[in-house]
């Protein structure tokens, strides 16, 4: 009896001094102070309230944190500056000089020279900034794409095949003598709902409205690509679409990313190997056909226009406002203001001419009581 109590009295002594020491050395190393610190520290903070800064209503296009920058005006105004008086001047402190077709012309052919680029049948691309802002303030025009139709065409570097639908044998004649690629009726929409024939194999798609009503089976597989007036792909006059489509130019027109009232057209319209006449012919037709579209809105809606032609950097200014008019005019479209105008001009011609009577019947009646008092 004894012994067991002996050796149970010496292993509760082991295990104390044993728990003791281990409790010490825990406790008392740096490691877990710091530890026991920082939690410390984190519970404190979770205590503390959180103050929520209300912020009020932002619009869905200001709520990028990159939007806060301070940004560029990409509508450049230039007429601030002073003319220079000599041709050797810091770009930045003076006005853009302002350059005709053929000048600027002549210039990027001079730059292209076999003596420096050597690139004599480079391209002639225009870039068009405009002002996207439609009649409303707060609203914009959105982004377009058209085919402008050029007098004389050139190398645009593009296949382009033409599919056209029609009846009638004088309206397929005509067709084909455009140029058009495939010119059929019914029988090409029954091979493209059987399969024999892919739309993807055509990059365009004209119609004439004489077989609109058997052209509609085609819808789902069309989409987009469906003929109406809008795209200027349904119409009676094939041959005038069939050349837009196969010699025009097609151009977009993007709004900028971060401000929504700019937007930029970049589009070629010949190489400086052409007569600098036909040149300036397919510039007019671009920039009538890209004011077409403009807004019904006072002010301008193309801001400024620069020729290039790469691989030079050399950007020359023309004056877009001798092809298209600056500002909007009310009287041109259905010439509505001109009617009303007529109607009040008349209306005030009876109102005068009523009331002239009036008033001598009554001075005559002014000096009926005149006589009468006296």
């Amino acid at each position: 009896m004894l012994s067991l109590l002996t050796s149970s009295m010496r292993t509760l002594v082991v295990r104390q001094q044993f728990t003791a020491e281990a409790l010490r050395t825990l406790n008392t190393t740096a490691v877990c102070e710091a530890a026991r610190k920082g939690t410390r520290e984190k519970a404190r903070k979770k205590k503390v309230k959180v103050e929520v800064k209300k912020v009020g209503f932002i619009p869905h296009n200001e709520r990028d944190s990159k939007i806060n920058l301070l940004r560029e005006n990409k509508h450049v105004d230039d007429s601030w500056k002073q003319v220079s008086t000599d041709n050797c001047y810091v770009r930045k402190y003076y006005r853009w000089p302002v350059y005709t077709v053929a000048e600027a012309i002549q210039c990027h052919r001079e730059t292209h020279h076999p003596t420096m680029y050597n690139e004599p049948n480079a391209p002639l691309v225009v870039h068009i900034e405009l002002n996207m802002k439609a009649e409303k303030s707060t609203r914009f025009v959105d982004n377009f794409q058209r085919m402008a139709m050029m007098p004389h065409k050139f190398d645009h570097g593009e296949e382009r095949k033409i599919l056209v639908f029609t009846k009638g044998n004088d309206e397929i004649a005509e067709a084909r003598q455009a140029g058009a690629t495939l010119v059929g009726g019914v029988e090409l929409i029954k091979d493209i709902t059987n399969g024999e024939l892919l739309l993807t194999d055509y990059q365009y798609v004209i119609a004439h409205p004489n077989i609109l009503p058997e052209l509609v089976a085609l819808r789902g597989l069309m989409k987009r690509k469906f003929p109406n007036p809008k795209s200027e792909t349904l119409g009676t006059n094939l041959s005038e679409m069939i050349r837009r489509f196969a010699d025009g130019i097609s151009y977009q027109a993007f709004k900028d990313e971060h401000q929504q009232d700019f937007g930029l057209i970049t589009t070629t319209i010949g190489t400086l190997n052409m007569d600098s006449k036909h040149l300036e012919e397919n510039l007019r037709s671009l920039l009538m056909d890209v004011n077409s579209v403009r807004p019904k809105r006072d002010g301008r809606f193309i801001t400024r226009v620069l020729l290039k032609s790469p691989p030079s950097s050399e950007q020359l200014k023309i004056d877009a406002f001798l092809y298209v008019p600056e500002l909007y005019e009310k009287g041109s479209s259905g010439g509505g203001g001109n009617k009303k105008a007529t109607k009040t001009k008349t209306a005030t011609k009876e109102v005068d001419e009523d009331a002239e009577p009036k008033d001598e019947e009554d001075d005559d009646e002014v000096e009926k009581k005149k006589r009468a008092v006296n």
